[in-house]
């Protein structure tokens, strides 16, 4: 059926389920929208005149000279409960410059990378599976080192997980007390074998496959890593 409107028109309303009241447009009682000022990571956001900032020294063999990797943090939205720090900006200095062209391509990158927001823990494996064609090296405390690349890596990772985008891969209860129980038997049998005062593995540990550490150890017919609790026996 067909309604000629001969009048103007000064109102109208929505028609609502019985239960819920009609909103017209003179009401005035609006819900407020869900409006946030949260400050998100975006390749966009300026960079303040002050950052927070860490640095790493990294010695190798395969120089005299050391690097040193600073990581600039960035607070987002400050004294909230939305505050975040992220990484947002890599610099790498050293007095050795045989490796100054590739290590400013890599700064340049990581730090856009970082400015560009979302998940960036994804460079920490990307730098790790960098592998040096002359070979690989090791630091101090028996970690086999692939390259420089990726020890640059390794320090990235543990500044993510100083900030908290990742979480440590710490030792559960089993693995610690299996270390402790290896090493105190090794203690008894080999005692010159281990340095108890400087708490490192001994010369002739193998490398582990799994935490790539010189901390392999045979015992009773037996492989055990002493650094991460790798076993052929469990």
């Amino acid at each position: 059926m067909t309604i000629k409107i001969d009048r103007k028109i000064v109102d109208c309303s929505v028609v609502k389920e019985p239960d819920q009241p009609a909103m017209t447009t003179t009401d005035t009682a609006m819900p407020p929208a869900a409006v946030t000022n949260v400050v998100h990571m975006h390749e966009k956001l300026k960079r303040p005149q002050m950052l927070h900032g860490t640095t790493y020294k990294i010695t190798t063999p395969l120089s005299e000279h050391a690097l040193y990797v600073t990581i600039n943090d960035i607070i987002l939205n400050p004294g909230t409960k939305h505050e975040l720090r992220r990484p947002f900006e890599l610099f790498i200095n050293s007095k050795n410059m045989d490796h100054f062209q590739w290590i400013v391509a890599v700064t340049r990158i990581v730090s856009a990378v970082f400015r560009k927001g979302g998940d960036v823990t994804f460079l920490v494996e990307e730098l790790r599976c960098v592998f040096d064609p002359h070979g690989g090296y090791f630091k101090k405390g028996g970690k086999f080192m692939p390259s420089l690349v990726a020890e640059i890596g390794d320090v990235l990772e543990s500044h993510l997980i100083m900030i908290g985008l990742l979480k440590s891969d710490q030792l559960d209860n089993n693995q610690k007390k299996l270390i402790q129980e290896k090493r105190a038997e090794l203690e008894k049998r080999h005692p010159e074998s281990v340095n108890t005062a400087t708490g490192a593995f001994p010369e002739n540990a193998t490398l582990c496959k799994k935490c790539l550490t010189k901390a392999m150890i045979f015992m009773d017919g037996c492989l055990t890593c002493l650094n991460c609790g790798e076993s052929k026996c469990s």
